[in-house]
């Protein structure tokens, strides 16, 4: 496995149903596009015909959803091989995943559960991500999730958290902007504080989304709108602090044309070109 990924300085879109024949059909003034691992996995045909197409015009970043790093018993072996396979068929700039955890028992939840920060969780954590690099026989980039409860037993921070993980599986990470944003919403704290607490030698990608308004001022990562003023101007702040590295936006529901998508990853060229670091 090599112990490296190198920067990719690039700005993309993640490949969605909606937009693929666009992708297929014509050149796009994107840098990579990013696919969720999972829609791609254990399957040919046109899935695969179309990936392959975008594959040769386009770089492709792989990003899973139901890895489960946090999960105590242990990584789906089934599932590594298929994610193994995958990555060997198109040569991924890298494969991601989320430190979250979305199996028990063999059933799937679906959904991205959140972990304490503890001891104990980063020792599961660490094992899982060493387990996964030694089957995809290559390091991976992390994602910190969105999160909408605390737990007792932390007792660190996320980006505490993150940058001991990275540290001793060598890991990188995916810095998700507005994940950071709805977060410190959520649970009060700075978000400067995480940018300033990640490792800036890690980061090989960041992601862009917008977010919804839930109960009782508790923000939701939706994927369903533009992105803000407030993660615009948290994203300057990362572009000044992390340097040149992959940039993508996420829009998951009330996908609107590919053009719109295009006009709004031009804002993000916009931003990191006149990064501006906080006093």
């Amino acid at each position: 496995m090599t112990d490296t990924i190198p920067r990719f300085a690039g700005f993309g879109l993640g490949l969605r149903r909606e937009h693929q024949r666009d992708f297929v059909e014509h050149e796009q003034p994107v840098d990579f596009v990013e696919i969720i691992s999972e829609n791609f996995m254990a399957c040919g045909g046109r899935p695969m015909r179309t990936l392959e197409a975008v594959r040769e015009r386009h770089p492709v970043a792989m990003h899973g959803v139901s890895m489960s790093l946090g999960s105590p018993e242990g990584l789906d072996p089934d599932y590594l091989g298929e994610l193994r396979l995958l990555a060997r068929r198109i040569d991924p700039l890298w494969v991601s995943d989320h430190l979250c955890w979305t199996r028990v028992g063999g059933f799937a939840t679906h959904d991205l559960l959140p972990l304490p920060y503890s001891d104990e969780a980063l020792a599961v954590c660490i094992a899982n991500v060493k387990h996964a690099q030694d089957v995809l026989e290559r390091p991976m980039l992390i994602e910190n999730p969105s999160s909408y409860v605390t737990f007792a037993e932390s007792t660190m921070s996320e980006w505490q958290f993150l940058a001991v993980l990275a540290q001793e599986t060598g890991c990188f990470l995916l810095l998700d902007i507005n994940n950071v944003f709805v977060s410190s919403v959520n649970h009060g704290f700075d978000p400067l504080a995480f940018l300033a607490g990640i490792p800036a030698d890690r980061v090989r990608q960041m992601h862009l989304a917008g977010h919804s308004a839930g109960p009782d001022g508790m923000l939701i990562d939706t994927h369903d709108a533009p992105v803000c003023s407030e993660v615009w101007q948290l994203y300057r702040e990362a572009a000044a602090r992390f340097g040149p590295c992959a940039t993508m936006i996420e829009r998951d529901d009330a996908i609107p044309p590919l053009p719109e998508l295009l006009a709004e990853l031009e804002l993000a060229r916009g931003h990191a070109a006149s990064p501006r670091l906080a006093a």
